[in-house]
């Protein structure tokens, strides 16, 4: 019964937190159409501070369709400048891209027709083109919604991101710009593979040699690379070897889970996601999709650490960071679903061992014990598979004999089963493929 209050007034804090967000936001833009540009930019630097709290729910909520063409119209009708304009629409496409939330409205919006006609008629001034607005207009057009297919339109912003990103003087406002440039990058997906690679390598390579970008603009610039791996599998080999994704994303997990309070007190869980945080977040994912597209051709013990650091930040993740503690899980299953990787690397690395300790305390949690299942499907199923290199099958009964004895010892077995009378639900609930064949998430010998 507590635990279907305190869920009944989460739900309850979330809708009201919706609510005020909004009706603060409409009473400021209200106040913009009646002030002039110095007044308008108080302003804004208000709205700045209310989205700096938001999560991304309400991100989603606050920011609809109407409020692109209500911005739109105040443009249209001068009530607002459109320096003003855009450094609103920037501020909110830098949080947007940040918390991963996308902006599905403004590609349907008038807003985004007139962003495109301002790009390409300031590119094609022959006189007095405003290099600043060029760029400002790029990084809000890529910040709040990339869906454009247009090679004119893209063959303007790409290269004047790209003249900023590039930039490797070390003061404090050259490295913001960057990092808005490269986040903005981050953003673009609609792009063939093999355009403009070569100079993120070369941001990458400097950056590893020199330690001239933020940590937002180091993770965003991995980004930009993942959007063009899915597409072309081959660049495995330089990710992996030439700019040694796995070194650099251990390294990375590590300094910033030294930046998260991960013992917060019981009431702490509602304030606002630090920066570190979001960007943790946003390197777990990048693990997730490259193991998505990666062959894993090119194993090494490297793994071993990468994954023995996702599973301290599962266990870390666990009390009040459950999105973190889910995506270590859905990660570490994309792995064990790989039919390449060598998922006694996982065994070595502690994910067994954390996701047996998370499922028996995740009773109360659908959604982490459903992500859990999946692990010990995809796990078990490898296991299964029998292998011709007489060696190599030696080492699969192994660590099967091992991995049965640890779930033995750990009594996982009867953790695993209490959940067949769920099993159905949670295939219903999250809308997937999820075997109602309980022995399919165990390991026998």
């Amino acid at each position: 019964m507590l635990l279907c209050i305190y869920i009944l007034d989460e739900k309850d804090f979330s809708k009201r937190q919706k609510i005020s967000a909004r009706a603060k936001l409409n009473e400021l833009f209200s106040q913009l159409e009646d002030c002039d540009d110095e007044e308008q930019a108080h302003i804004i630097e208000e709205l700045y501070e209310i989205m700096e709290e938001m999560d991304k729910k309400v991100l989603r909520y606050v920011f609809t369709g109407k409020l692109c063409d209500k911005v739109y119209r105040m443009i249209e009708e001068k009530k607002r400048s459109m320096e003003n304009a855009i450094l609103l629409l920037k501020r909110l496409g830098y949080f947007c891209a940040v918390k991963n939330v996308q902006m599905v409205y403004f590609g349907k919006a008038s807003l985004s027709n007139s962003f495109e006609k301002l790009i390409i008629e300031e590119n094609e001034k022959k006189e007095g083109k405003n290099e600043r607005l060029l760029v400002d207009l790029c990084e809000c057009f890529a910040l709040l919604f990339f869906c454009s297919n247009s090679d004119e339109l893209l063959s303007i912003i790409m290269p004047c991101l790209l003249k900023v990103a590039l930039n490797k003087e070390e003061d404090e406002e050259t490295k913001k710009e960057v990092e808005i440039a490269l986040l903005a990058l981050s953003c673009v997906s609609s792009l063939r593979q093999e355009l403009y690679f070569n100079e993120m390598r070369e941001i990458i390579q400097h950056h590893q040699e020199h330690h001239n970008l933020t940590r937002l603009a180091y993770q965003s610039a991995w980004k930009f690379l993942m959007n063009r791996f899915y597409r072309d599998k081959s660049l495995e080999d330089v990710i992996a070897n030439e700019l040694h994704f796995v070194r650099e994303t251990t390294r990375e997990l590590e300094e910033l889970a030294k930046y998260v309070d991960w013992k917060r007190k019981d009431g702490d869980e509602r304030e606002k996601e630090t920066m570190e945080e979001l960007i943790l977040r946003r390197w777990i994912l990048a693990i997730y999709y490259y193991f998505s597209f990666s062959k894993c051709r090119l194993w090494n013990e490297e793994f071993i650490g990468l994954f023995s650091n996702i599973a301290q930040l599962l266990r870390a993740a666990k009390d009040h960071y459950r999105e973190i503690c889910k995506l270590c899980i859905v990660t570490f299953t994309k792995v064990a679903g790989n039919v390449s990787a060598m998922i006694d690397y996982l065994l070595k690395g502690g994910a067994v061992d954390a996701i047996l300790e998370e499922i028996q305390q995740s009773t109360v949690d659908d959604q982490i014990s459903f992500d859990c299942l999946e692990f010990f499907y995809a796990f078990s199923s490898r296991l299964k598979i029998k292998v011709f290199d007489e060696r190599k099958e030696a080492k699969r009964r192994e660590m099967k004999r091992k991995i049965f004895e640890k779930m033995e010892e750990e009594g996982c077995e009867d953790i695993i089963t209490s959940f067949c009378e769920i099993l159905d639900f949670l295939k219903g609930k999250y809308n997937r493929q999820l075997s109602l064949d309980i022995s399919d998430y165990l390991v026998n010998v």
